[in-house]
């Protein structure tokens, strides 16, 4: 019988994790460096979707301490029915709750305690490994190219396709987008993006302060469209200065499917469910 992928990679969300790395990877705090290794592993904990970098402990330059915090207050995570069955722990669930055996810690280097930024997982394939915060170190570098938002998952995959496929954006019958030039983002996980050019956008669209970070696309601007006397806050993005595996939407517009209503060659679909659905802005989109 034929192993459907998806399924496959799925199976083991509800275990801990991870995935050794030839990488050299080096985090920093302010310009003090406090990890530099060859030998960091990625790791997943259960129901996470995106990992962590754990380092050897003999290459954290810094000291570890019980954590001084507890973990805030969580449901019991998002329902993504294209992803699993179980409901999983997305980017908006901080670090510091943790769904495997282990010991939270708090890293204290150069004058300063990070609060619950280290965790020491209770498991043998892991022994003298720190997972450590992403979020809590000032850079991050894979080689010499600076990493943001999380760490690079191996097994995530971003397909940046130009198109000449139909594509109208909705939104309550209002017409947002309309274009037969788009560029069609294919992302592991993830439904796909239609990327299209300012000029096809129908819709005025009024500048955001808001920015957000994605680990392999940059960072993206956004832009709230205004329909008639109402403005939409935040519902499309662009990526002004992609990274290298997404140059081909630099300064495209692309909106929420999960908030429009995506008509393709003539066939409306439904909505996606993902993280944005009906949560705020994460990490990535």
């Amino acid at each position: 019988m034929s192993i459907n992928l998806r399924r496959s990679l799925m199976s083991g969300l509800g275990e801990t994790r991870h995935e050794p790395s030839a990488k050299r990877i080096r985090a920093l705090l302010g310009e003090q460096t406090i990890v530099d290794t060859t030998s960091a592993v990625l790791l997943w904990e259960p129901r996470r979707v995106v990992p962590s970098w754990a380092v050897p402990e003999q290459d954290l330059r810094a000291d570890l301490v019980p954590a001084s915090i507890s973990p805030p207050e969580f449901e019991d995570g998002l329902m993504l029915p294209s992803v699993s069955r179980r409901p999983v722990l997305d980017p908006s669930v901080p670090f510091i709750v943790h769904s495997a055996d282990g010991e939270p810690l708090d890293v204290v280097a150069g004058g300063q305690t990070l609060p619950g930024a280290a965790f020491r997982v209770h498991d043998p394939e892991l022994a003298g490994h720190i997972a450590l915060d992403f979020g809590a170190f000032t850079t991050w570098m894979e080689e010499d190219e600076v990493n943001v938002s999380h760490p690079k998952d191996p097994f995530h995959r971003v397909d940046v396709l130009p198109s000449s496929r139909h594509v109208r954006l909705e939104l309550d019958g209002e017409l947002l987008a309309e274009s037969h030039r788009p560029v069609l983002i294919f992302e592991t996980m993830l439904p796909v993006r239609y990327y299209l050019p300012r000029a096809d956008v129908r819709a005025e669209l009024v500048p955001s302060d808001t920015r957000t970070f994605c680990a392999y696309k940059g960072q993206a601007s956004y832009w709230s469209p205004r329909i008639g006397d109402v403005t939409v806050p935040d519902l499309a993005w662009s990526y002004p200065e992609p990274l290298h595996e997404a140059a081909g939407v630099r300064d495209l517009i692309a909106f929420f499917d999960e908030k429009v209503d995506v008509v393709l060659d003539g066939v409306r679909h439904e909505r996606p469910i993902t993280p944005w659905s009906a949560r705020k802005l994460s990490q990535e989109q």
